[in-house]
């Protein structure tokens, strides 16, 4: 019986292994645009309890944020982030499920999806859970440092390490 999970257990590691040698690693980077507030916002509370002493935790948005090429807001658009946060921690700490959608250059269809803690104010990692099209099996992490944060809008400079096989479609 151990004899047959050891060679289960080495199998497993063996195929992740020659997995994570025969993939590729890609950089992005990009601006994370966030407009909290106005016509134009791409943030929405659908959860804003109202029987809790902190001012944010049990709260829940969708976002669909702006993945630009630049700090500008004016800069190309390359794609969006969409998904869920939600105020998890009565420190003020986040959680976020994420897809990032690109939908300009090589990686147009394709996305990355992203889940994890955020606190405000300092660099924050998360990691890559997967992905489609172009980053099919991917895995990975995402570092993204606040440069913009005023009462209507938030940029974070996103660096994206991947490491996945070029996927491309018959």
């Amino acid at each position: 019986m151990a004899s047959s999970l050891s060679q289960t257990v080495f199998s497993i590691f063996l195929i992740l292994s020659i997995h994570q040698a025969c993939a590729e690693m890609t950089h992005l980077h990009f601006y994370f645009h966030e407009i909290l507030s106005g016509p134009n916002a791409t943030v929405l509370t659908v959860v804003n309890p109202s029987n809790n002493t902190s001012l944010t935790f049990g709260k829940i948005v969708v976002v669909d944020d702006l993945l630009l090429e630049g700090l500008d807001e004016n800069s190309k658009l390359i794609g969006r982030a969409q998904g869920l946060v939600g105020a998890v921690g009565k420190d003020g700490s986040l959680e976020t499920l994420l897809n990032f959608v690109f939908t300009e250059g090589k990686y147009n269809g394709s996305t990355i999806a992203i889940y994890g803690r955020v606190e405000i104010g300092v660099t924050i990692e998360r990691p890559v859970v997967g992905g489609t099209g172009m980053f099919r099996m991917t895995t990975g992490y995402t570092l993204a440092k606040p440069v913009v944060f005023t009462a209507t809008k938030v940029v974070n400079e996103f660096d994206v390490y991947l490491w996945h096989n070029e996927m491309k479609d018959n």
